[in-house]
């Protein structure tokens, strides 16, 4: 099954680390964060992935261009141009990266890979978070319900602690960042049947608007409730967040 990934938009809510270089390129632990999210569909068995790219996609290009190159072990004959590889630690993946246009939305971005897809079942999700879904129960899920459409749905946690008083000022009770039990939100990681491109009408579609609202309307999109950890990265402080949780070892997401 294909894993397409979001990796077009611009990271402007970044820019002080997308001003150079496109979102998904941004580093945790010294790899850029699709890597991650390729690594965890990895360990559960998905390695063919479609990237729709974007804002600076050719950097994504180069990346992957020079992986094998920079995870390998190689000795070069100057004289006739050509190189030996002794060991590589590169990762067996397929990887189809796909010009999907500079302000394309994301619904056209999904349209725009159709081709690509075929008429099979197919993941999708954004190049912006990190989580420890587990991949084979959501699929199988989704396969259960027979439906179009799959969502993961997640508890965002409050970016401020939450505090109760008595009349007089005295605490009674404090819980720093706690989860908003009734806050669900849209995390990602769909799994797709190929009709949902029907929903889709062209470049200036929004995923999360039209062809969603459509499926909701048709009754033809299920929640997968994922209570695990997840984690976006919208800003600088998210980033330096994910990496203080990989550099003392509590990247919940890594599974390899």
């Amino acid at each position: 099954m294909k894993v397409v990934l979001l990796a077009g938009g611009y990271g402007t809510r970044l820019s002080e680390e997308t001003e150079n270089k496109p979102k998904p390129l941004i580093e945790i632990g010294g790899m850029p964060i699709i890597w991650h999210i390729m690594k965890n569909y990895a360990g559960f068995g998905h390695i063919d992935f479609v990237v729709c790219l974007g804002y600076k996609g050719n950097k994504i290009k180069e990346f992957f261009h020079q992986y094998f190159l920079h995870h390998s072990n190689v000795t070069y004959h100057l004289g006739n141009g050509s190189m030996d590889v002794h060991e590589t630690f590169a990762e067996s993946w397929n990887i189809t990266l796909v010009d999907t246009g500079l302000d394309t939305y994301t619904g056209g971005r999904i349209k725009r890979i159709q081709s690509y897809i075929g008429n099979e079942t197919f993941m999708l999700t954004y190049c912006d978070g990190l989580a420890d879904v587990n991949i084979q129960q959501l699929v199988a899920f989704h396969k259960q319900h027979g439906k179009k459409a799959t969502m993961t749905s997640v508890q965002k946690p409050s970016r401020f602690g939450l505090l109760q008083s008595d009349p007089s000022g005295l605490v009674q009770t404090f819980q720093e960042k706690p989860v908003e039990e009734s806050a669900w939100i849209n995390g990602g990681y769909f799994v797709l049947e190929p009709s949902v491109f029907e929903t889709i009408q062209g470049d200036k579609t929004i995923w999360e608007r039209d062809p969603l609202e459509k499926l909701v309307h048709e009754q033809q999109l299920m929640v997968f409730p994922h209570k695990g950890y997840w984690q976006c990265m919208d800003t600088l402080r998210d980033k330096q967040l994910l990496e203080q949780e990989w550099e003392t070892g509590h990247a919940a997401w890594k599974n390899w």
